[in-house]
């Protein structure tokens, strides 16, 4: 069995109208993520992968170094949250992916991110 500390991984989505141009295939979306360490260890996120979904089926991928420029350690019972943006073509779409991350004894470990939806709220009934 992989090794994997116990990582809650939480995000919420929320669309804004304000940067986006429907006229012109662009909606805008902030997603908030709040991952929290429930183990014994502090970890570091080292990494992110995310696979970012449009309407169309429309895949694109994004990978890099840490999150919003930091690579931030996580104490045992802390949480670290971070709010990002993603900008898709259609109105409807999805995103998922994964962190990579390291224990206190430099093991590397990933934490799926579970799929949440970015939507425009009319389109939502």
């Amino acid at each position: 069995m992989p090794y994997s500390p116990r990582i809650c991984v939480q995000v919420q989505s929320v669309y804004i109208e304000s940067q986006s141009s429907p006229d012109e295939e662009r909606y805008v979306f902030a997603y908030t993520v709040t991952i929290r360490n429930l183990g014994h260890h502090m970890v570091q996120l080292m990494g992110r992968y995310w696979l970012i979904t449009n309407g169309n089926g429309r895949e694109t991928e994004v990978q890099g170094e840490g999150v919003v420029g930091v690579q931030p350690h996580i104490a045992p019972g802390d949480d670290y949250q971070y709010t990002s943006g993603a900008i898709i073509e259609t109105p409807l779409g999805t995103m998922q992916g994964y962190y990579e991350m390291i224990d206190e004894q430099n093991r590397s470990f990933r934490i799926a991110i579970p799929v949440f939806r970015l939507a425009v709220p009319t389109l939502i009934h």
